[in-house]
């Protein structure tokens, strides 16, 4: 009798709690039915997990693209919540490389430059090239530095890709720059024993060659009225 009365106490509680286990797992799951069937439950499609996490947050994280869309699509979904570790959606499809779901995102009016670590930091960790275009394009800060002031170029060249460290430098990065320790993106790139963007970065800081002055044209020599009729001078190819 007294388990029978402490189950009925307890049965609302699990069934309070089930909803956002639904909600979470259909997220984790890429099940966009699950999800929706949740959400027309009167579920708040802005509901955090434990970690501070939105729902988006999550979708880019395990590449739940269907949801993804999904949740984008819901005009009262929030794009730009943050985490306890202070990250975005954005952010996370920056480290993925999930260009299409970052652009989305940025039309909804996610933060591109917001201050610490940036998606553009996540993006150059990650390598993808055309994550930052996107970025880059939406007027995120390209020298824009971290709490500990690392750049997205030091980023890119201890953990991403030459191809991006070339592409951050060719559209300004400033190589010069060091962090609260003192290093640059060049001995963050030494340090990762990545050769590949350890040369870009050597390349970019050699000064450029002085333009080369055109040599004159030599006249060829005119024989004078008093050499007429002398056997002409001989040269190396006679």
């Amino acid at each position: 009798m007294a388990c029978r009365f402490i189950a009925t106490l307890l049965f609302p509680l699990a069934a309070l709690s089930a909803p956002i286990d639904d909600y979470f797992t259909a997220i984790k799951n890429d099940n966009d039915g699950a999800l929706v069937t949740v959400l027309f439950r009167g579920f708040d499609v802005n509901t955090l997990d434990s970690e501070g996490r939105h729902g988006l947050h999550i979708a880019m994280q395990e590449s739940a693209f269907k949801v993804a869309k999904t949740l984008l699509d819901l005009s009262g979904t929030r794009v730009d919540t943050r985490s306890k570790n202070d990250e975005t959606p954005l952010m996370i499809a920056a480290l993925k490389g999930h260009t299409a779901f970052a652009k989305r995102l940025i039309e909804r009016g996610a933060d591109v430059y917001k201050t610490g670590w940036t998606p553009l930091h996540y993006a150059a960790t990650g390598g993808h090239v055309e994550m930052i275009k996107l970025l880059l394009e939406n007027h995120a800060y390209i020298d824009t530095e971290s709490p500990n002031k690392t750049t997205p170029l030091m980023m890119a060249a201890q953990y991403g890709t030459a191809q991006a460290v070339k592409l951050l430098i060719d559209e300004g990065a400033d190589i010069s720059l060091k962090n609260d320790i003192g290093m640059t993106a060049l001995d963050f790139s030494r340090m990762a024993e990545k050769r590949d963007s350890f040369d870009v970065l050597t390349a970019a800081l050699q000064p450029a060659p002085a333009p080369k002055e055109a040599t004159p044209a030599v006249a060829a020599p005119v024989a004078s009225e008093e050499l007429a009729g002398k056997k002409p001078f001989k040269t190396r190819f006679d």
